[in-house]
């Protein structure tokens, strides 16, 4: 009886703890941290659509929280003639080209930061 009891302290003693780890994670970002700021968002200077003419949707696996959305689109956005958006609840960045870019190079800047693409596809 005593071994159950123990037992089940133990239990709920994780679960707390992996709710509050959760909450924190939602407040900062799991990508921010407490002591680090979260990053700047890279302005595009040109953002009328139509001197973008083309478009690719890219599905983005490991994103987590906002910090990584900023990321994301930061990588992308350094890219020269893009303006990119992503989307944290669907995993997808819509990214407006001024040239057709090789799918290639946006799946290794998005690698070169950390996270990798699923499927690259034309806007639909």
């Amino acid at each position: 009886m005593a071994a159950t009891i123990v037992i089940c302290l133990v239990i709920a003693a994780i679960v707390v703890l992996g709710v509050l780890h959760y909450r924190k994670n939602l407040r900062s970002g799991c990508c921010g941290g407490d002591s680090d700021a979260a990053p700047k968002r890279i302005k595009v200077q040109e953002r009328d659509l139509s001197h973008y003419p083309y478009e690719k949707i890219l599905d983005i696996n490991g994103m987590t929280c906002i910090n990584c959305v900023t990321y994301v689109q930061n990588a992308l956005n350094s890219l020269d003639g893009v303006y990119c958006k992503v989307d944290l609840g669907k995993k997808k960045a819509v990214v407006h080209m001024k040239e057709d870019l090789p799918d290639q190079l946006l799946r290794k800047t998005v690698a070169g930061i950390g996270y990798t693409v699923g499927a690259v596809r034309g806007a639909a």
